[in-house]
């Protein structure tokens, strides 16, 4: 773990002699922290630098009660990077991840030169949304973690999933901080509506699903890839919401297909 002198903590791994490889920035989905990425991390790291952060109120990052919208999780990783050195990057997200990846691209421009989004849409949030995300963050500081976490494991990964990828998931859910969750959630209820940013995107992206996600089905993922100027679609079957840990290899073949073209 590594505290990072703008606020987060974070992984910087990997080998940064290469100007012709880009690094990777990779950001976390809701309630999780970086060791989702692990699988990435340890693929890619031995060519390139892989930055992955711990979103404020979650891992090891610092908690902030209250709200924490989508522009300050951007905010945040804006200043990593900065004090990191980080010029330009592909910047990959999961779920809400993708989400502030978005807001990312809205905020840094041309540093981010290839944009992967995962399990996750470009949407505004519906009223009955935004009413269930701040009834859900209730909940969660009333509640806690657990009951939360045993309800929707089986929607995060699938039943069928590894046990070991299961109790992955399910511990870092129970890790998280109630605080920094519910603070998200409310945050993410007012998020914007990321499409126009999707239609006019200069760069080229990849958009990954699982085949089975329940949360963002292959219809929200086909809707992102219609619209982007530039998109490869890549659906990965036998995996619900988290395909990166459910199937990794494939998901990997997939970045790592992804970062050839942009690297020529």
């Amino acid at each position: 773990m590594t505290a990072n002198p703008a606020y987060l903590s974070y992984d910087d791994k990997g080998d940064a002699s290469d100007p012709s490889r880009l690094p990777l920035v990779l950001v976390h989905g809701h309630p999780f922290d970086r060791t989702m990425w692990a699988p990435q991390i340890e693929a890619f790291a031995p060519g390139r630098r892989v930055v992955a952060p711990d979103l404020r109120g979650y891992g090891a990052s610092p908690v902030v009660p209250g709200v924490t919208p989508l522009s300050r999780f951007a905010a945040d990783i804006e200043e990593l990077l900065d004090a990191l050195a980080v010029d330009t990057f592909v910047l990959a997200g999961l779920s809400m991840g993708g989400q502030i990846a978005m807001e990312c691209r809205a905020r840094l421009g041309d540093r981010v030169r290839g944009l992967v989004l995962a399990d996750t849409f470009a949407a505004p949030e519906t009223e009955r949304g935004r009413r269930d995300r701040n009834a859900m963050a209730d909940r969660l500081l009333r509640e806690g973690m657990r009951g939360y976490a045993d309800e929707v494991l089986d929607r995060m990964v699938a039943p069928y999933a590894d046990p070991a990828v299961r109790a992955h998931v399910h511990r870092m859910m129970t890790a998280t901080s109630p605080e920094g969750a519910a603070a998200a959630l409310r945050g993410r209820a007012e998020r914007p509506d990321y499409r126009p940013l999707l239609a006019s995107l200069p760069v080229p992206a990849l958009v990954v699903v699982g085949a089975d996600d329940a949360y963002t089905p292959v219809s929200d993922a086909e809707s992102m890839h219609a619209a982007l100027p530039d998109s490869t679609l890549h659906v990965i079957e036998g995996a619900a919401h988290m395909p990166n840990l459910e199937r990794p290899a494939e998901f990997n073949r997939a970045l790592g297909d992804f970062l050839a073209r942009l690297e020529g």
